[in-house]
Order: structure tokens, then sequence, then C-alpha cells
């Protein structure tokens, strides 16, 4: 099933999409691989709606003139634009990697009898799932619009949360044992 169909899928039925991920993924000779790619492209996406608000046209200049002020004006675009690429495709993974495993270890303390790979997939799976919903917060910020950026930004939050404890959830639920 094509990745788009299943991102629409996660915002009915996360568990559903997830335990296919996650049966898909065991077959494979590298299972980490899928989730990395999920989440970089996630990221990716992530930044690219950023762009507006990076150079200048969206909602942010404001803000960003106000906070980024120093002795010489604001940061020119191109760093802006290189600091916040470095920021999500280096930094934001690692913090994923470190939230996914650290959810792993807590749902094995409530009782997870999952994998760390499954919990890993179900965060990572979560993040490219909401990720369209960030450029749709791009063409509102685009728009100047704060009233469709604050409803989006409250559906980001929501879908993300949804996506990733219903993943989890599914990802620690006890294995069933391979019929040899």
């Amino acid at each position: 099933m094509a990745v788009t169909t299943q991102i629409l899928r996660s915002y009915i039925r996360p568990r559903q999409v997830v335990r296919g991920l996650i049966a898909a993924n065991r077959g494979g000779d590298r299972p980490e691989a899928r989730g990395f790619i999920y989440l970089m492209v996630g990221l990716l996406i992530i930044f690219i709606s950023q762009v507006p608000d990076l150079i200048g046209v969206g909602l942010a200049p404001t803000e960003l003139s106000q906070a980024a002020q120093g002795e010489d004006g604001p940061a020119p675009m191109d760093a802006r634009l290189a600091i916040a690429l470095f920021s999500w495709l280096f930094v934001w993974p690692l913090i994923l990697y470190l939230l996914g495993g650290l959810s792993h270890l807590v749902a094995r303390l409530l009782g997870g009898q999952g994998q760390g790979v499954d919990a890993r997939l179900a965060l990572f799976w979560a993040v490219l799932a909401i990720s369209p919903l960030f450029l749709l917060r791009g063409m509102g910020s685009v728009s100047q619009s704060v009233e469709l950026v604050s409803v989006v930004n409250y559906a980001i939050a929501a879908g993300f949360f949804w996506i990733w404890i219903s993943g989890l959830v599914e990802a620690e639920a006890r294995v069933p044992q391979d019929s040899a």
C-alpha cells in the first residue's frame, strides 16, 4: 500500500497502520532502516514547511526580527535556512531517537512486550504522518492567517500524540508467537 494512503489511514486507524508497518518491518533484513527513512522524510517535509517563515514571507518575520535582533540586525536569510536545516535533519533525529528509546523503556516498566525498534517505528511514523499538517501550517502562515495557523498547530499536536501513542500501544502489545 502506498505511504500516502497509509498516512491518511493513520488519522483514523493508527493502530492498524502501525501493526502493518511492524509486520512488514519484521520480514526485512534491516529493520531500523525503514523507520529512519520515515523519520528523515518527515523532518525534511517539516523543514520545507518552515521555509516561508524563514525567508520572511510568513507570519514569523515580525517575531523573528524582534527575537533575532542583535547589534548587526537580524541573521541573514541563508544563515536562518542553514541553521533550520541542520536542526531538523541532524539535531531532531537524535532527540527523537532518545525519545523513542525512553518511551520503550517506560512502556517496558508498564508491562510492554514489544521491541525497541517497533517503538521507534511508531514514533517515526507519527512524525511522517503529521508532516502534511506542517505544510498546511506553512500555507496558513503565507496567507497571514493567525487563526488558521493556531488551529493547525493544535491539530498537529493532537494528531501527533494520537498517532504516536496509538502506535506505541500497538508496538508494545504482546508479540504473537510464531507457529512453526
